[in-house]
């Protein structure tokens, strides 16, 4: 597992803990299986490898990764407290999702799932092993407390960086600034690339200010390519963006 340490990052605009207090951060599980596809991962290759899941909230790739003998790692501002107030925490969350007007029926497109209820079953599943997984190793290092836009972590520290459902969504509330420095922070800690899914909202509009965040990431030496993946959970959103800094 890679070496954990703060590291001398810029002082955030906001509270890096101010994410967990949002009511628009709803606590979700994602699996191993979900994040292959949205991020077009080959698991034969990471084996051995380091890989940070930024944002996790509740998914079970972690678990389901380290399994697979990949040395990955969770970042995010629900983490360090008791596996008791996490569980009333994801329960609370499932359940105003489930009470929930859906909203965007034509939206929504679980490509490998049979219904939105198929769906929600297999987070709920995932959501149960991150419990267990989380119970177990919060005190190894397995899971972080963090969030973007300062994340504890030195240069290059993980092979691959993966952010999913957390800067392109409607629900973001931050700024482009902080669009600007999130970016900046994952490439930072990625030695290799950082991976952000999706980059529409719910209803498939890409995201109003990606071709500027583009252009000044390019500007500040890290490149970005728009990739097309096999996985679409909401109409539109089958791609990512990936990000790679610049060689020194």
């Amino acid at each position: 597992m890679p070496a954990l340490a703060l590291a001398p990052a810029p002082v955030p605009r906001i509270n890096p803990r101010s994410e967990i207090d949002s009511p628009s951060v709803s606590s979700v599980g994602r699996s191993l299986a979900e994040c292959v596809q949205c991020f077009a991962l080959d698991l034969a290759a990471l084996k051995g490898r380091d890989v940070l899941d930024v944002a996790a909230g509740p998914s079970s790739f972690t678990a389901e990764a380290c399994a697979r003998k990949i040395n990955a790692v969770a970042v995010d501002p629900l983490y360090g407290v008791p596996a008791v107030e996490l569980v009333a925490r994801v329960d609370e969350d499932f359940t105003r999702s489930s009470a929930a007007p859906r909203e965007k029926p034509r939206s929504f497109r679980p490509r490998n799932l049979a219904a939105h209820g198929a769906a929600e079953l297999e987070r709920r599943a995932a959501a149960q092993r991150f419990l267990a997984d989380y119970e177990t190793h919060l005190h190894y290092g397995r899971y972080v407390c963090g969030a973007l836009p300062r994340l504890p972590f030195f240069d290059g520290t993980f092979d691959v960086v993966l952010c999913a459902h957390r800067l392109f969504g409607a629900a973001n509330p931050f700024d482009f600034e902080w669009h600007l420095a999130a970016c900046r922070e994952l490439a930072r800690v990625s030695a290799e690339d950082a991976r952000i899914f999706p980059l529409c909202d719910a209803s498939g509009r890409p995201h109003p200010t990606l071709p500027r965040l583009r252009r000044e990431l390019r500007e500040g030496g890290i490149a970005s390519e728009v990739r097309p993946v096999a996985f679409e959970f909401f109409g539109g959103t089958n791609s990512l963006l990936v990000l790679r800094r610049a060689a020194p």
